[in-house]
């Protein structure tokens, strides 16, 4: 069997993508050396990266025994532990060494121990000739410069790959930071472990999804100190940390929620912050697993996370379960599986939590926006406010998108605002009690949809009703008042009856007679044949049959030609809808003219003319109403009853004064 280049290439030069994972790899060496510090000097496009421990050093037989062979079981060897801090040993494989050759091409080693000083060069391109060659690579042994003399080990990288090393110092830190868990905090002489870079340690203060958190649950009690998570964050513990009782494998670490999504993916430095690191011998071993958790509900959006499982990580009779970049698990492995399992059922612990708590802290933040809010809140009755709280929060909380997001968040509280004051609202209360995990696209339809609006309240209704009859008041001419008039009657029959709010049945504009009964026919103003028209068709929720005529305001119309008209409609209706079992009673259809003057009279011999008008209409259960009374008495009544109402001016202040608000952003 013989070794190709090929196995430097998949092994080295391209497993690692990026300088953060290469140097992680040194930064664990410095750590299984017993160092007490790692200091990493990086400059952005510089031509050289220094990586210094204080750690043990190697001798020139360390160099060759261990460091250059690829493969060394360090484990296997040496035991699991460090001889002088007993740390858990982070290396495994021997091959993380080869990370260098992928973002350098030159690599010098420096080591000094207690005894001696050594030093070698590596020539990426010479190394490549003498694999190719099928020889045995001699580093050059080179002099340890001043600067490396005072101890441990010093690996320095020249001749940078450009592209997998350019990083800032500062994304640098973040990466590291994310990677190692800022690794032991304890000082030096108590075996405390720091990484610096440019001269300043890594600390809590760099790992950037700490400060993206509004909620944080803890595997088994608290471990983080406040100092390092957001004011005002909310803390939960999962206390179930043991994922296998038999074996007594345990799992320690946090997830966390952000307030956005966007909020763990907008970070140029650290990278994309929305997943879950797991980390094994404090250190990642796989990088995101929310993926294979099969899990698809909202929570999942916001979340992040780093996780402690040391029994990924086991020796003794134990498989080395870990890929070569250390970036992924075997999947298939019991305590890979495991681990999922357990991971899945606090995830559905932590998201129940999160659907309770999260629109309550929306709700605070909404209300401290909006005080008006908070009144409207206080005014519910009492049963109506938790559930009031966690609809404001709820709508607060929504992911929306685009330049018309803030409109829709406001329309989405009036909407909801209305549904609340909507009467025999109960059970809709009872419902709202599970909008805490839905999205947008599930809310809209259950507060913001017209029917919604139509059913919700008479305040936003009287409202926008009382602006519709102004506009049409400002319509000066008479003839147009018909064509305004009759293309909004159709979507607004209450101007014709305050009590014909909603129906069951489609409404239809100027219906061709001829689809009802065929033969029957209408005359025009002029009194000529005409194609049959109901201009408005309408079946009220009582199951009444409403046919609308409309005439042009100046037409001079006798009650005559009214009646004949609507006896016809009347009829030819009624007749359609008995044979399809869908009237039992005449009185069940009524015809409405809307008129611009009183119809004549002329033909009613001594009767007086209203009284007259009166029984013509009476035969088929009609009646008639003039535009100009029709706008004047639908304005007043509904204006008189909205100044009337404390409580609908109250209202109509708070949905009004939305409009101007910015509340949720």
């Amino acid at each position: 069997m013989t070794v190709d280049m090929s196995v430097l290439e998949s092994l080295g030069i391209n497993l690692y993508s990026n300088a953060a994972a290469v140097l992680s790899e040194l930064v664990a060496n410095a750590w299984d050396a017993d160092a007490t510090e790692v200091s990493i000097s990086w400059k952005q496009n510089g031509e050289t990266i220094v990586i210094s421990d204080n750690g043990r050093g190697m001798t020139v037989d360390d160099l060759n025994s261990r460091f250059l062979k690829v493969g060394y079981k360090k484990r296997a060897i040496e035991g699991s532990s460090s001889p002088k801090w007993e740390r858990p040993y982070m290396g495994r494989k021997g091959i993380g060494k080869l990370s260098v050759f992928s973002v350098a091409n030159r690599v010098s080693v420096y080591s000094v121990t207690e005894t001696s000083q050594s030093g070698l060069e590596i020539e990426v391109e010479a190394l490549r000739r003498a694999i190719t060659a099928n020889v045995a690579y001699q580093p050059e042994e080179i002099d340890v410069p001043q600067e490396f003399q005072s101890g441990g080990t010093t690996i320095v990288l020249e001749n940078l790959r450009s592209k997998r090393a350019d990083l800032t110092a500062n994304a640098l830190r973040k990466r590291l930071a994310r990677r190692f868990d800022v690794l032991d905090q304890r000082p030096a002489s108590e075996g405390g472990f720091a990484i610096l870079i440019n001269g300043k340690r890594i600390t809590y203060a760099d790992r950037q999804e700490l400060k993206k958190l509004e909620f944080i649950w803890e595997f088994g009690r608290r471990t983080l100190d406040d100092s390092v998570l957001p004011a005002g964050i909310e803390r939960f513990v999962l206390a179930n940390d043991v994922v296998d009782a038999a074996n007594n494998w345990r799992i320690k670490g946090w997830i966390g929620t952000a307030k956005r999504p966007t909020d763990l993916t907008d970070d140029e430095d650290a990278g994309s912050l929305k997943n879950i690191i797991i980390l094994a011998r404090k250190r990642p071993i796989q990088e995101g697993i929310i993926e294979k958790l099969d899990f698809s509900r909202l929570f999942g959006n916001y979340v992040t996370g780093q996780i402690e499982a040391d029994f990924l990580d086991l020796d003794d009779g134990y498989e080395d379960i870990a890929t070569s970049d250390r970036q992924r698990l075997i999947e298939d492995d019991p305590r890979v599986t495991v681990l999922q399992r357990f991971l899945r059922e606090r995830f559905l612990e932590a998201s129940q939590q999160w659907a309770d708590a999260r629109p309550k802290k929306e709700a605070e933040d909404a209300i401290a926006k909006y005080p008006k809010v908070r009144e409207w809140i206080d005014s519910r009755p009492g049963w109506q406010r938790p559930p009031a709280e966690k609809m404001i929060g709820t709508i607060a909380g929504l992911e929306l998108e685009g330049d018309s997001a803030r409109q829709n968040r406001m329309d989405l509280f009036r909407a909801g605002i209305l549904a609340f004051e909507r009467v025999g609202l109960r059970q809709v209360i009872e419902d709202l009690d599970s909008l805490g995990s839905l999205t947008a696209v599930d809310l809209l339809p259950v507060l913001a949809s017209q029917e919604t609006y139509e059913a919700a309240l008479w305040v936003d209704i009287l409202r926008s009703r009382v602006e519709a009859i102004s506009k049409f008041k400002e319509i000066t001419s008479n003839d147009e008042k018909e064509k305004v008039l009759q293309a909004h009657l159709f979507k607004n029959l209450w101007m014709l009856d305050a009590s014909w709010e909603r129906a069951t049945q489609s409404k239809r504009m100027e219906e061709d007679l001829r689809e009802i009964a065929p033969g029957v026919f209408s005359l025009d103003d002029a009194g000529k044949e005409r194609t049959g028209r109901i201009d408005i068709r309408y079946a009220t929720t009582g199951g009444k049959h409403i046919i609308v005529e409309l005439k042009r305001y100046s037409v001079d119309i006798d009650i005559s030609k009214l009646m004949e008209q609507g006896r016809k409609y009347a009829v030819a209706l009624r007749d359609v809808l008995n044979k399809s079992g869908q009237l039992a009673y005449s009185e069940l259809i009524e015809v409405v003219f809307v008129l611009g003057s009183k119809p004549k009279a002329r033909d009613r011999g001594l009767m007086e003319e209203n009284e007259y008008i009166k029984n013509q209409l009476a035969s088929i259960n009609g009646r008639y109403v003039l535009y100009d009374q029709l706008i004047s008495n639908a304005k007043n009544q509904y204006s008189e009853y909205l100044d009337a109402s404390d409580k609908a001016k109250s209202l109509d202040d708070l949905l009004a004064s939305l409009d101007g608000d910015s509340v949720g952003g």
